[in-house]
């Protein structure tokens, strides 16, 4: 249907005002009414089909850039080109709002416009649950990992690992990364033949089975996830390692308040707990560990305050990764020193994070036609921007990632090699 109703000039004014300033080519057709071009003679090409006036109404009453993302989920925006190219002017630019005070009639101009017809708000069922419970963090964690098993085998490495390889020579393969990630873990664990190994989000089993068939251990794994555990169980039948290995649907809050595992490790995960919850977190660890045991805990730190005000977080915990927080790895370190661990080692693993997030958004373009067809369009490109996104992140050292060695302040004699070398040998 034809929509006759042109962009108000004052409204055309405000968006030079904001996109004047971002150095690419950027063509805005709104509903066939109104064309307004951006040309900074950079590479970099996007045409923007806005194909209602509701969708700018709501952007300037709401003064929230996400509207945009909203509009694009329902269908009232079209994209030609490479989104991700905005991505880093997005870091570099902050969004420009406009104040009623100074900018009266652009508010007014706005208001005038029809609104959306039928417009629904992003389904967000878990907001009416409180947060940080367990109810929440299950849902949340189903939300982002339980898109599908199919979903994620299509982009991850063999081993399905869903956190940060490490790279030992910088042309080293995803799959040989991940592994090498895995095995030094278990070195820096110090893992032997018949020891009980936790794995606190254990993901699609990847650790738990390097551990066992290298190592010798015995392993218990919790998730969240039903997706995950499905994918554990039909693994662990397939291998035959159904009586080294347990994977169950699992809280750390309802881990063993006794000493019950030899080491314990967590990778990925501490970023779903929320800073309130760290104390119950690292005390739950410590709780269920044995005397002499190590906790190897491997999470994303920010760089900055998180406070979830920024385009990139809000983005990210509402459309991929609800409910995550991060904060400074000092305060990190903090809460785990006051819930009784002493800190033996801490590495830095961030250029490390945004090389594995490349070779994941490269895997992902490349079976972009398949994941279309599992997720949408639209919600895969929502997926590609945030893979790219977070490598520009830990690239751009807005984030961290750091793995970090504990052992209880309860276990005064020292029962490690004097130096880092030891431990990985």
């Amino acid at each position: 249907m034809m929509i006759n109703c042109p962009v108000p000039r004052q409204i055309q004014r405000w968006l030079h005002q904001v996109l004047d300033r971002l150095p690419l080519n950027l063509n805005l057709d709104f509903w066939g009414q109104t064309a307004l071009k951006f040309n900074h003679d950079q590479s970099a090409s996007i045409v923007l089909h806005i194909h209602h006036p509701g969708v700018l109404r709501t952007l300037l009453l709401n003064q929230d850039p996400l509207t945009l993302v909203d509009a694009y989920l329902q269908g009232f925006i079209d994209v030609e080109g490479d989104l991700a190219a905005v991505l880093p002017f997005v870091q570099q630019y902050p969004y420009a709002r406009v104040s009623i005070l100074q900018s009266l009639r652009t508010w007014l101009d706005a208001w005038m416009l029809p609104s959306l017809p039928n417009s629904q708000t992003f389904n967000i069922p878990w907001k009416s649950l409180k947060l940080r419970t367990q109810e929440r963090d299950r849902a949340v964690v189903q939300h982002h990992y339980d898109t599908g098993n199919s979903f994620y085998k299509l982009w991850l490495d063999p081993e399905m690992v869903y956190s940060c390889a490490y790279f030992e020579y910088s042309q080293m393969s995803l799959q040989a990364a991940q592994e090498a990630k895995l095995d030094r873990i278990c070195r820096k664990l110090k893992l032997s033949p018949g020891e009980t190994l936790l794995d606190i989000g254990c993901g699609w089993g990847s650790l738990l089975h390097w551990a066992v068939t290298h190592y010798g251990v015995k392993a218990h794994g919790i998730t969240l996830s039903e997706e995950q555990l499905a994918y554990n169980q039909q693994r662990l039948t397939e291998s035959g390692l159904s009586d080294q290995i347990i994977v169950e649907l699992l809280d750390y809050r309802d881990l063993p308040k006794a000493p019950t595992y030899d080491k314990i490790v967590s990778v990925g995960m501490v970023e779903h707990v929320g800073v309130k919850n760290y104390p119950i977190y690292f005390q739950s660890a410590l709780l269920a560990l044995k005397a002499g045991g190590l906790f190897l805990n491997h999470g994303i730190t920010t760089c900055n305050r998180w406070n979830n005000s920024s385009i990139g977080e809000r983005f990210i915990d509402r459309y991929i990764f609800p409910d995550g927080q991060l904060t400074l790895l000092s305060n990190l370190l903090t809460v785990a020193e006051a819930a009784g661990w002493e800190i033996v080692d801490v590495d830095a693993w961030r250029p490390h994070y945004a090389k594995t997030l490349q070779c994941w958004a490269k895997n992902f373009q490349a079976v972009r036609d398949q994941i279309n067809t599992l997720i949408g369009e639209r919600q895969a490109q929502l997926w590609q921007l945030y893979l790219i996104g977070c490598a520009l992140g830990f690239k751009n050292n807005y984030m961290g990632i750091y793995q970090t060695l504990l052992r209880r302040k309860a276990d005064v004699t020292w029962n490690l090699p004097l130096t880092r070398a030891g431990w990985l040998c």
